[in-house]
């Protein structure tokens, strides 16, 4: 059975810092791409990053870049999120996802975590 399961999410002010992490079971955690996926109130599915299977290789979305950090550790089978200067617009629910392949669109990632609540008051 697949379980995606994230934490580490809460309320910090503008330019604070959160580390997400998110505990995964029951695949082959490094031969999966990882990704994190956010859905502000009242928007869509957001791609933030994505970490490939040997951990060699990420992206971001601009709107995160050189702000938030992606890593995985393949011992304790667990993908986290750095987030630096946070800011009110980054304010949604947090998802890891999981695929055998590298996709640019949430709607294609095959496992998905319950999701993590963070919220970034100015």
């Amino acid at each position: 059975q697949v379980q995606l399961v994230e934490s580490g999410g809460g309320s910090v002010q503008a330019g604070g810092s959160l580390r997400l992490s998110c505990a995964v079971s029951g695949i082959r955690f490094s031969t999966y791409w990882m990704y994190w996926v956010r859905k502000a109130p009242g928007k869509g599915l957001e791609w933030v990053s994505s970490i490939n299977s040997g951990g060699g290789t990420t992206y971001y979305a601009d709107s995160v870049k050189g702000r938030f950090t992606i890593s995985q550790d393949n011992a304790e089978k667990t993908l986290h999120l750095q987030m630096n200067s946070l800011k009110p617009e980054d304010t949604a629910m947090y998802y890891c996802a999981a695929d055998p392949r590298y996709g640019s669109d949430p709607a294609d990632f095959s496992w998905w975590g319950q999701g993590t609540q963070v919220s970034v008051s100015s």
